[in-house]
């Protein structure tokens, strides 16, 4: 497996980080202790890039082999712990920090995989599953209907940023760091209006 660049490493440190403060904050709207909030934000900000490494065969999983993960997301929980007030500021600051992460995590998930060697299939799929796998963990955990259970856009997000970079991976089109952004953009970007314009995937008629 060829070293993924070091641009991987910021963008997964930086999910991590955005979906830690989304767990920590979910947990503290709920009333957890200290413990329990930094077990939530650490469990979401590394759920899903754990299943990630476990189906890939990158044993141990970054997130329990690399400590960085673990001072990310306690960083964020004593930072949403200890400035609640100001977070609480942010409109909507769990469902900010969660586009933010699924951005992230969609493109760090198709990169590691596609650097394991997978093709673009296993590439996408693990995208969106390292994006939405912490969320769920978190909505399960809090007794809550995970999103992607709902018609909101939300992996199909996570699903078109994933694309992008396999695309731009096969294709070469473009730079893998632009690749990134250009993936990134657009899948916070999607969300981000989703919420905005209340954007909803077409559902079953029940007649």
């Amino acid at each position: 497996m060829e070293k993924l660049h070091s641009l991987y490493y910021f963008l997964e440190l930086a999910g991590c980080f955005a979906f830690a403060i989304s767990g920590a904050v979910a947990a503290r709207q709920r009333g957890l202790d200290l413990f329990g909030i930094a077990a939530l934000a650490f469990t979401v900000a590394c759920g899903g890039g754990i299943i990630r490494d476990l189906c890939i065969g990158a044993i141990p999983p970054a997130g329990l082999k690399n400590w960085q993960f673990l001072a990310v997301s306690m960083f964020a929980t004593g930072l949403t712990v200890g400035l609640y007030p100001i977070v609480q500021r942010l409109k909507r600051p769990v469902l900010f920090f969660d586009n933010v992460g699924l951005a992230l995590f969609a493109v760090t998930g198709a990169q590691k995989a596609l650097a394991y060697g997978h093709n673009g299939e296993v590439a996408i799929l693990l995208g969106i599953t390292t994006a939405v796998g912490g969320g769920v963990l978190r909505d399960v955990l809090l007794n809550r209907v995970p999103i992607i259970l709902e018609k909101e856009i939300y992996a199909s997000a996570a699903l078109i940023a994933a694309v992008i970079v396999v695309l731009g991976d096969y294709s070469n089109w473009m730079s893998s760091e632009l690749t990134s952004l250009v993936a990134l953009v657009t899948c916070f970007t999607l969300r981000t209006l989703a919420l905005r314009y209340h954007w909803n995937l077409p559902s079953p008629s029940l007649k």
